[in-house]
Parts: structure tokens; C-alpha cells; sequence
């Protein structure tokens, strides 16, 4: 089933929220329990608070790259909203198991998929049968699969999204915590399957509490040279209104990279000031209304530890809180379309095209890990009533 990033609002299976499913009913635990033959995981605590918002609930997908499914929070006297917008499980399921491709690219097309070794696009020469594409770095080339492409004539097919998207996950713990939960596993994902250098495991560490999701990665490098790593998130965030237009939307970057178009996105290189709709730097944010976004920002404003994003749904009186907590991360993409009832908010070490000579000697973004080395991608989610 082969899609582009642009054709995600047309997918209808996409937008239906549901509640995370803690129990699968009678007679369809057996088609529920697992994607990508691993047994879903789900983290749950019992709402302490009548006062104030709660998270309640987390539902991954170990078979999948430790993928978020569903989040949900308990809101007084609403009940559980949904955090992410997510199908069902059985839609995410029949989507993830039954009509993705063989690179997995509907994985980052729900719930909250992470993005190991390189978030965003990759471009380079492609191979005679369009298949694969090379890029350079210090010396050393990558052959990455050439798994998106732009929907206008002309458009070029490209890498997109890390490598991951189906990895599966060992030694998957869950314990409890004070106040919660909290799940650990960890990928031996190697050279990612023939496409990277090196060696590395990847460490994930998912807690839930009352006051906060914490997702952890710890990407070392457990082989004999030195390697590029990049790691980010796709997780579309719920407008549970589901009035679009009068969201608003926080993001405290000063920068935006320039792109060719909205069908392609690929950065030219150029870091222009944000102005218009642009610039989000405003307490409380600016409206979508029927703007749209596929855009990064850079040059982020950090306050006490953090560099916050916020979706703000005032007509639901709901909101929720992204903190990126590592310092590697340097770059916010967000994808807003007008005509889809989500915000996606990505968190990432690295610019699009890290690779590409647009940049010239600028840094964009990715670590190199010598062998032993290893870094460490943190965000945080907080829900509040506005």
C-alpha cells in the first residue's frame, strides 16, 4: 500500500477515536492481543483526583516499535478523553497488520510511532528500480529504502521515517510504580537491517503517572565504528472538540526552514525569522484556523529544563503539554492539516535531509556515536484544563 505523507487526511480509518482498550472483548482477545505477533502492552492506574485531569491509560505495541497506540485521560466530568487520535484497536490492528507495506509506513500514520535512526526525509540518487537511495556521510554511504513521494507530477520518491517501523521488542517489563506504571524493552536493532553502520540497541523506558507520560530512548552503540543516529516521534495529538479552527497552537521556535512546496518538503537549506502564522512564540499560541502546517522550527526556546509545545483545545476546555526534555533535540516539525482533527508534534534531534548538501557546514542535528557512546531522547506529555 504504498501513500504519501500528504494522503494521511484522507485515510478515514485514521480519524474515529476510541477509548484504549484495557480488555478485549469475548471471542476477540485472540485478534486483539497482538500486532506484529507481539502482545500489545497496556499500562493503566486508577484516577486519584476529581479536580484536576489525569492520565489513565497507555496502550503499545512492542511488534512495533514500541508504537503508542492510545493514550487516554481521565478529565472531571467529561471521563477518559483520548490523548492521541488513534482508531480502535481493532482498526489499528487490520491497518498495522493486515494493509501496511514491508517497510511498515502506516505505522506513522496513528497513535505515536518513534522514529529510529533518522525522523523526517532523506533525499539522494535512487536506484534503477526505484527502490532504494543513497546518502553520504563522513565518507561512508547509506542505502536507505526510498518509501514516500509527493502526490504532484514530478514529485521525488525519498526516505522517510527511520527504520523501525516494524522492529520488534525484547525483554518487554512492565512493573509498577508510585502512582503508576511503567514499561521497558529494548531493540537489537543492529545495522537496521542492512541500512546503517555500525551496531546499536535501542533502550525504552514508558511510564505512566497521574501527572505525566514519560517516553525515554537510549540509542547506544554497541558495534565497531562510529555511526550517525537521529531520533524523534510521530504522535498525532487529539482536538477532542473537534472544531479545528479555534485550536491554537504554541510552538517557541524563532525559525522556520524554508521548503521547495507542501508536496515534496524538502528544505532548501535557508532558516527564515517565523512571521504570520508562522510565528507561535505568543502566550497561549496562535488559532489554526484553516492554516496549514508541515513545517519545522528551530533556534527553540528552552525554560526550566524544557522546551514546551502546546495544543490548545479552549472549546473543550482540554489541552496537553509537549516537553522535550533532551538538549539534543533541536528541531519541532508539525503537521496540521485543515481538513484532519489532529495536531502531529514531532520532536526531533535533526533538520529534514541531515545529510544534504543544501546545509553546507551547518550542523543539522544528528549525533555521532562513537562505538560504547550512546544518547538520549526524553518528552514529556502533561494534560491541563486551559
Amino acid at each position: 500500500m504504498k501513500l504519501s505523507y500528504r494522503s494521511l487526511a484522507a485515510l478515514p480509518v485514521i480519524l474515529p477515536l476510541c477509548l484504549a482498550t484495557v480488555t478485549a472483548a469475548p471471542g476477540s482477545a485472540q485478534s486483539l492481543s497482538e500486532i506484529n505477533g507481539q502482545k500489545l502492552v497496556t499500562l493503566t492506574r486508577a484516577v486519584t483526583s476529581q479536580a484536576r485531569p489525569e492520565f489513565t491509560s497507555i496502550t503499545l505495541a512492542p511488534g512495533r516499535g514500541m508504537e503508542l497506540i492510545q493514550v487516554t485521560a481521565n478529565f472531571p466530568g467529561k471521563g477518559n478523553v483520548n490523548v492521541l487520535a488513534s482508531p480502535s484497536l481493532a482498526e489499528a490492528k487490520a491497518m498495522l497488520d493486515d494493509k501496511d507495506d514491508a517497510n511498515g509506513d502506516l505505522g506513522y500514520r496513528l497513535g505515536a510511532a518513534f522514529l529510529v535512526p533518522y525522523p523526517n526525509r532523506i533525499r539522494g540518487p535512487l536506484s534503477a528500480d526505484g527502490k532504494t537511495l543513497t546518502a553520504e556521510w563522513e565518507g561512508h554511504t547509506l542505502t536507505l529504502p526510498a518509501n514516500n513521494i509527493g502526490q504532484k507530477p514530478g514529485a521525488e520518491r525519498h526516505a522517510m521515517h527511520g527504520l523501525i517501523l516494524k522492529a520488534k521488542t525484547d525483554d518487554v517489563q512492565v512493573k509498577d510504580i508510585s502512582g503508576g506504571q511503567e514499561v521497558t524493552g529494548v531493540i537489537h536493532a543492529g545495522n537496521f537491517g542492512g541500512h546503517w553502520l555500525s551496531s546499536t540497541d535501542l533502550l525504552y523506558t514508558i511510564t505512566l503517572t497521574a501527572e505525566a507520560v514519560d517516553a525515554t530512548i537510549v540509542a547506544k552503540n554497541v558495534g565497531p565504528e562510529a555511526e550517525p543516529i537521529a531520533i524523534g516521534w510521530h504522535p498525532y495529538f487529539n482536538l477532542p472538540s473537534g472544531d479545528r479552527t479555534q485550536v491554537r497552537l504554541r510552538i517557541p521556535g524563532s525559525e522556520l526552514a524554508e521548503v521547495d512546496n507542501y508536496d515534496n518538503v524538502f528544505p532548501t537549506g535557508k532558516l527564515v525569522p517565523v512571521s504570520g502564522q508562522y510565528d507561535l512564540r505568543a502566550p497561549g499560541g496562535k488559532p489554526l484556523a484553516q492554516n496549514f502546517y508541515d513545517d519545522n522550527w528551530s533556534h527553540l526556546d528552552w525554560k526550566n529544563g524544557a522546551v514546551t509545545v502546546q495544543v490548545i483545545d479552549p472549546a473543550a476546555h482540554y489541552a496537553v503539554n509537549i516537553e522535550g526534555l533532551s538538549p539534543e533535540i533541536k528541531t519541532i516539525q508539525a503537521y496540521a492539516p485543515p481538513t484532519a482533527k489532529f495536531v502531529a508534534v514531532e520532536d526531533q534531534y535533526n533538520f529534514a535531509d541531515p545529510f544534504g548538501k543544501e546545509w553546507g557546514t551547518m550542523n543539522t542535528g544528528m549525533v555521532t556515536l562513537k562505538p560504547g557512546q550512546s544518547t538520549k531522547w526524553h518528552v514529556r506529555l502533561h494534560v491541563y484544563v486551559p
